[in-house]
């Protein structure tokens, strides 16, 4: 199997390339690999996968890394065409969507439109654009094939179902490095705090957006678009100790509970490899002494969680919106310029500004410019 990995130098991507390393190196190989900024890492990448195409941020880091490595068969592109490339012009037979933020929805449509199986650890790519990505898969003969552990794990119990023998499906959340702390601290969280995420080891705003739970919003909307399921039959709950993935509630009352150590790893490798689970040297549950908890989600500490579901609800290009601004708000408060808790209230501002706007590519982009705008400024 040819794979275009998109988001190589990232958290997903890095452990992708660990994954492939250990699985047959007959029956794999990488076509393309596409990275931001990180050239460094990109060029180590390329000399030992030998794809045939590169994508990078900007026309600065291809001359970059055209000084870093031999360029004597390897087309090396930028931007947001060169991520499309990468997507459906390398001869990939499925691409990993580990780009992160809004640029990796076009590289998925793009993959799909081309009959591409995807294996989407974007979230953005069905946050923002699920109704587009939608309309793609009806005329497309590819498959979205989830990556998160989340996803992940409803896939595979949902698998041998028919959709009338369930009744909701359970998303589990760790509730992020503050879900102990007293509410009336949350301002003082730095981004140092913030990061300590207690069970993964994630990128930086990924690991913000777990503490805020914006991450868990995105999934409960993933989890729509992925098993076409009504947010009416989605409930999402706080697992501290991340083991359970996911559950199905069953129409008789029976659960079904996919429960493994949290290691990204597993997702991954069997988004490559699904139907079939192949041999992983990871940790193994030890099940004495094994404790399940299970808690709501409590507004006051998550508020940012139902303000994207709102927008969920609302449709057209809120999502968008909220999005970007995440991004925004995000970065400001890891660069020590807003409280923790700002977070969230520029999310739910943001929301109560934006003026409905139907989802159209286009679209897409003047709002989140705006949201962009705005947020800089909240």
């Amino acid at each position: 199997m040819k794979l275009a990995l998109l988001g190589s130098t990232g958290s997903i991507g890095t452990q992708a390339l660990d994954v492939i390393e250990n699985l047959d190196s007959d029956v794999f190989s990488i076509a393309a690999l596409a990275a931001g900024k990180n050239v460094a890492l990109l060029s180590e990448q390329i000399k030992r996968w030998q794809p045939q195409v590169v994508s990078v941020y900007g026309s600065a880091e291809a001359d970059q890394l055209s000084t870093l490595i031999d360029t004597s068969n390897l087309e090396i592109l930028h931007g947001e065409q060169g991520l499309i490339a990468c997507a459906n012009q390398s001869q990939a037979d499925r691409v990993l969507n580990a780009v992160v933020g809004s640029a990796g929805l076009s590289s998925t449509l793009a993959a799909l439109e081309a009959n591409i199986d995807v294996a989407l650890a974007n979230k953005e790519s069905l946050v923002i654009g699920g109704e587009l990505v939608q309309q793609v898969l009806q005329q497309s003969e590819a498959k979205l094939l989830p990556v998160d552990s989340e996803h992940s794990a409803l896939w595979q119990l949902l698998m041998p179902h028919q959709s009338q023998e369930i009744e909701k499906i359970i998303i589990t959340a760790s509730g992020g490095a503050l879900r102990d702390w007293p509410l009336d601290q949350l301002h003082q969280a730095s981004p140092q705090d913030v990061l300590k995420h207690p069970n993964w080891n994630m990128g930086a705003r990924v690991t913000v957006d777990s503490a805020t739970l914006v991450n868990k919003a995105f999934e409960v909307i993933e989890a729509h678009w992925l098993f076409q399921m009504p947010y009416t039959q989605i409930e999402a709950v706080v697992h501290p100790q991340s083991l359970v993935h996911g559950m199905v509630e069953m129409c008789d009352g029976m659960v079904l509970a996919h429960i493994g150590m949290p290691d990204m790893k597993v997702p991954i490798q069997f988004a490559l490899t699904a139907p079939l689970h192949q041999p992983m040297n990871t940790p193994r549950m030890d099940w004495v002494g094994q404790s399940f908890n299970f808690d709501s989600i409590c507004n006051d500490r998550y508020p940012a969680f139902s303000t994207l579901l709102q927008a969920a609800e609302m449709g057209g290009a809120a999502l968008a919106a909220l999005n970007a601004a995440d991004e925004v708000l995000v970065e400001r408060f890891l660069a020590g310029n807003i409280p923790f808790t700002q977070i969230a209230s520029g999310l739910e501002e943001i929301l109560e500004r934006y003026t409905p706007t139907a989802l159209t590519i286009d679209t897409i982009a003047n709002v989140d410019q705006w949201a962009r705008q705005t947020a800089a400024c909240l």
